[in-house]
């Protein structure tokens, strides 16, 4: 059984930066694309950042410049660099890996939990 394991957020004021990991595990044969979403309260879930497995990358113009995506196959670890966070980025953030298993070859969407990132004074 696969699980992501979020971890990165709270509270920080703007300007402030904050790291999320997104960690896989659950006997996994190889993953292809790792990426983060958020909802805000009221809104749709949206695309944040995506890295494909050779390391293309593809950010919503609302972070592009601000936020870095990175993945550590090694660790099946993704990372969500967010530098110059704005109130407006306060959001809980997902992570979303395309992947298959031992167990289940066929490649499948997972999400995490998601964590809460809460930008304010």
């Amino acid at each position: 059984q696969v699980q992501l394991v979020e971890s990165g957020g709270g509270l920080v004021q703007p300007g402030g930066s904050l790291r999320l990991s997104c960690a896989a595990s659950g006997s996994i044969l190889s993953i292809s694309r790792m990426g983060w979403y958020r909802q805000a309260p009221g809104k749709e879930r949206e695309l944040v950042a995506s890295i494909a497995f050779d390391g293309r990358t593809n950010y919503a113009d609302s972070v592009r410049g601000r936020f870095t995506i990175s993945r550590d196959d090694a660790k099946n670890t993704g990372y969500l660099q967010m530098n110059s966070l704005k109130p407006e980025d306060t959001a809980v953030y997902y992570c979303n890996v395309y992947l298959r298993t031992i167990v289940l070859p066929q490649w499948r969407d997972y999400w995490g939990e998601g964590t809460l990132i809460t930008v304010s004074s």
